[in-house]
């Protein structure tokens, strides 16, 4: 497909070669890379929007899906930002889409960046599908389907569902996985910003782990 081509070739041109092993260690060697650092990496890619435009509804999928399944990792962090321009702008529900997204090339970047910013956004166009999806991802024994039920809500700040964020984060808290842990620390203490008594009351009621706990309570604790 030309227009992954053209974006692939674009990322190849301007490879760093002496950045691709630090950055590979850093990911502990789950990816490969062309060795562009962020900034580099963000201005490349408005480059490539100015010059190649964006895919049309028709070809969308099949783009997201061939970006997402090249082995470097730039590519990815390309397919995100391409999803965030465009996805408020997409008629159809592509849920299947996301989810496949979640599983694939699995890591905590690319999953936090789906669950935070296109499973967030996509569950305030379809509500109706919050429930029945999450509550299949909780009991998908899946830890980045999991994470992502946890951590779609970061952004919703006074629109949080308080009841569904408490039933997710005692039906995972027993998780010896550190990335649930991790993620329970992290949607408690963005709420904190909200709601401090919620997230106050709820860590002195329920036992999480010790980590999850002092993750929760960083944002308040450096309040004091």
């Amino acid at each position: 497909m030309k227009y992954v081509l053209n974006i692939t070739e674009k990322f190849k041109t301007n490879s760093v070669p002496e950045n691709i092993k630090p950055m590979s260690d850093y990911m502990k060697g789950k990816f490969e890379f062309f060795g562009i650092k962020t900034p580099e990496r963000r201005k490349l890619s408005k480059e490539i929007f100015a010059e190649f435009g964006y895919p049309d509804e028709q070809e969308f999928e099949k783009v997201i899906r061939k970006l997402w399944a090249e082995p470097q990792r730039e590519v990815h962090y390309f397919t995100l930002d391409l999803i965030h321009k465009l996805q408020k702008k997409l008629k159809k529900n592509y849920l299947q889409l996301w989810e496949d997204l979640i599983v694939t090339n699995s890591w905590w970047d690319s999953v936090d960046g789906l669950a935070a910013g296109v499973i967030g956004e996509h569950f305030k166009t379809y509500p109706d599908e919050i429930y029945p999806v999450t509550e299949k991802w909780i009991n998908s024994g899946n830890i980045w389907l999991q994470r992502t039920s946890l951590l779609f809500q970061l952004k919703y700040k006074a629109d949080t569902d308080e009841k569904l964020l408490s039933d997710y984060i005692l039906r995972l808290k027993d998780s010896n996985e550190f990335f649930i842990k991790k993620a329970i620390g992290w949607i408690l203490r963005e709420y904190s910003k909200t709601n401090p008594d919620y997230v106050t009351n709820f860590v002195k009621e329920n036992t999480i782990s010790e980590f999850s706990k002092r993750e929760a309570m960083k944002w308040l604790n450096s309040r004091k």
